[in-house]
């Protein structure tokens, strides 16, 4: 039985455009190697540091402006990360106004402080209240864990404080849905693109 539901954000419940992000780290600040940098799932070298917790947001500001155009800002170095995300689909955002009547909801993420504040921004757009939706985060740049380790799902479960047969979780990524079960969790793979509310419609 589903007493809980764990989200992921990126790919789920906010949509992505890499291209779209790459050409604004060109355009916007002329920094080139952010191919480098950017993955669909899990973030390389100064991003992904940022995102495990081990550097600063200011820091990686500083370290991307080293390499960018002369009179860059740290804005717009958040205006480019910004371009990846692209909007909260309709069927998620209603997904999670129906679901969250009914279930806490919570949100666990690879991500960074830079990119959530974006993401709440959407959220609103399109209706979400985040403080009232979701009854908490786990998001990897505070916890300083990342999925899909082990460790992230227990702790997880542990404040939670559920058996984790009653968690249910959703992610665009096989590899995390993979990890999630093995942590005992329920779990269901969500492809980009289509209905969140058509996969989680047995629950509403």
């Amino acid at each position: 039985m589903v007493k809980a539901i764990v989200f992921d954000i990126g790919g789920v419940l906010v949509d992505l455009d890499l291209n779209r992000c790459i050409r604004a780290f060109r355009e916007i600040l002329g920094f080139e190697r952010i191919t480098e940098l950017l993955d669909a799932s899990h973030q390389k070298g100064i991003y992904g540091e940022m995102e495990a917790g081990r550097l600063r947001a200011e820091r990686f500001r500083e370290l991307i402006l080293q390499e960018s155009r002369p009179g860059c800002t740290g804005a717009d170095v958040d205006r480019a990360m910004a371009a990846l995300l692209t909007g909260v689909p309709d069927t998620s955002a209603q997904a999670v106004k129906n679901l969250s009547a009914r279930y806490p909801l919570y949100l666990l993420s690879n991500n960074n402080p830079i990119s959530m504040a974006r993401t709440y921004e959407l959220f609103r757009e399109a209706g979400i209240e985040p403080e009232s939706a979701f009854k908490g985060q786990f998001i990897s740049w505070e916890m300083k864990l990342m999925k899909p380790t082990q460790e992230c799902y227990r702790e997880v479960q542990r404040r939670i404080g559920l058996p984790p047969g009653e968690i249910l979780f959703v992610d665009d990524s096989r590899t995390n849905v993979d990890a999630a079960l093995q942590a005992g969790w329920q779990a269901r793979h969500y492809v980009p693109g289509t209905s969140l509310q058509a996969l989680l419609a047995d629950l509403e």
